[in-house]
This record gives structure tokens, sequence and C-alpha cells, in this order.
């Protein structure tokens, strides 16, 4: 018997990513047109999570403007520690071309380990700056 994926919407995974993207300053996401959803029941067996974009020619013929849909993979990304949910989550937002297109950008040259550990460093002292600042309030 086949089980098919069961999706749900995902507003932690929304909030993290809206925040990643504020604090890394992608000026060229758009974060009302950045889903987020957990799936349950995949057969993947390595992926935690993917993006999925929404293409030209849904674009066009459906007259609506570019958007993302990060999935999540709630049987392993439900797991992760905190930062490996946040280094997850910049990975897929990398993703994302500089022209919010609906198109995806490739591994090779924009995404890797050593980028997403320096971009993730670079969160982490965003968010305790900010957290710094607002309880000097």
């Amino acid at each position: 018997m086949i089980v098919p994926i069961e999706y749900s919407d995902a507003p932690d995974v929304k909030k993290l990513a809206d925040e990643i993207a504020d604090s890394l300053d992608f000026f060229h996401v758009v974060p009302q047109f950045v889903f987020c959803v957990r799936s349950r029941g995949s057969k993947s067996r390595r992926t935690i999570a993917r993006i999925h974009g929404f293409g030209r020619i849904w674009q066009d013929t459906l007259n609506l403007p570019p958007s993302y849909v990060i999935e999540v993979i709630s049987e392993r990304y439900d797991r992760l520690s905190v930062e490996n949910k946040e280094k997850t989550i910049i990975h897929e937002l990398l993703h994302i071309p500089n022209g919010f297109t609906g198109g995806f950008r490739p591994h090779k040259g924009y995404i890797d380990h050593e980028i997403v550990e320096s971009l993730h460093r670079t969160f982490k002292e965003q968010r305790a700056s900010r957290k710094e600042a607002f309880s000097e309030r």
C-alpha cells in the first residue's frame, strides 16, 4: 500500500526563514512569496529539506508572481538541533536567485558547507546583537 505524502503548514519554519533572510540581508527574498510546509511520509532517505520554485510557465499562465516553497521533511528536520535547522534553512534560501524569478541557483559556485557555515556565524552574531540591543531598552 502506498501512503501519500502529507503536507501541513510550518509556521515555525516560516518564522525562521523570515528571520534569516532579514538578518543576512537577503533583500532579494520576498517574504510574502516564500511559503513553508512540513511533509510526512517521504520515501527520501537523505533529504532534510528542499525548495520548490513556481516556474515561469506557471507564473505567466496563471498570472501570478514568482514564489517558493521550502519543504522540510518532518522525519529528519524535526530531530535536528536548532543550529542545524538554521543551517538547513540558510541552505535552502541560498537556492533563491537574486532576481527572485521562480528559478533556482545551483550548488556549484553558490552553495557549499563553508558558505553555509559562514552565513550561520553571521546570523548568530546578528541575533545576539539584536537581543543585546533589545535588552538595553
